[in-house]
């Protein structure tokens, strides 16, 4: 997220009880965990990660999945803080600084240990399509539903009527060009944490003299004969 990107006070405090026929968990750490991305995203980061939920569910319910709903719901909320200015350090993948900052989050809410991994990887392998589809059903869904409101993957799946619904609720808010805005920044700021990621391509495409090699250099200038 970009330092002038507005924060989001305007959510109510309160989670749906559902959109679309989605339920939303019914628990403590469900509302705390909403709370606490509606306090540190803008408005489109939030909607997103919402919208991430939604999608993600509706697929795996789709194909009679059975997840543990707080669990994908909590996963889901948190995946995109690595996104946000606070929680980048100076070198990681933004993935593993958004699992980072959740684990740390969760631990303060006393989500017991191995719930807190099953997040953590969901966060951390969110953008590794065809991995994470084959973890757990929870892991699976924030991979799924958060792409499938970045690239429209699965978008065919989902009735018009139900989409409509979930986009009068969750607005996309300019999403294409405040996430733009944050792949660039990072691509500025620590480059070598894209290497061998998509959103190096945005780099190379938008910022002259990108320093970051691509698999073929990598694999060119690896220090062997042939």
């Amino acid at each position: 997220m970009s330092d002038t990107a507005k924060k989001n006070p305007s959510h109510p405090a309160a989670l749906p009880t559902e959109i679309a026929g989605v339920r939303f968990p019914d628990s403590e750490l469900a509302r705390n965990t909403a709370a606490f991305v509606r306090r540190v995203s803008s408005a489109s980061l939030y909607n997103h990660v919402i919208r991430t939920y939604l999608f993600g569910s509706l697929l795996l319910d789709r194909r009679g999945v059975t997840y543990d709903r707080e669990l994908a719901f909590v996963a889901s909320a948190l995946h995109d803080l690595g996104l946000v200015d606070a929680y980048r350090s100076p070198d990681e993948r933004f993935e593993v600084d958004g699992a980072d900052a959740a684990r740390r989050f969760l631990r303060g809410q006393h989500m017991p240990a191995e719930r807190v991994e099953v997040v953590w990887d969901a966060i951390a392998l969110h953008t590794t399509v065809g991995v994470a589809t084959r973890k757990s059903p929870e892991i699976a869904l924030v991979s799924e539903g958060s792409g499938l409101d970045f690239t429209g993957n699965g978008f065919q799946q989902i009735p018009s009527d139900v989409l409509g619904e979930i986009l009068a609720a969750c607005p996309r808010e300019h999403f294409k060009r405040e996430v733009m805005g944050s792949i660039l920044s990072l691509c500025r700021t620590k480059p070598m944490s894209v290497l061998m990621h998509p959103f190096a391509e945005v780099g190379r495409r938008h910022l002259p003299g990108f320093p970051v090699p691509t698999a073929e250099d990598l694999l060119l200038a690896a220090p062997f004969e042939e």
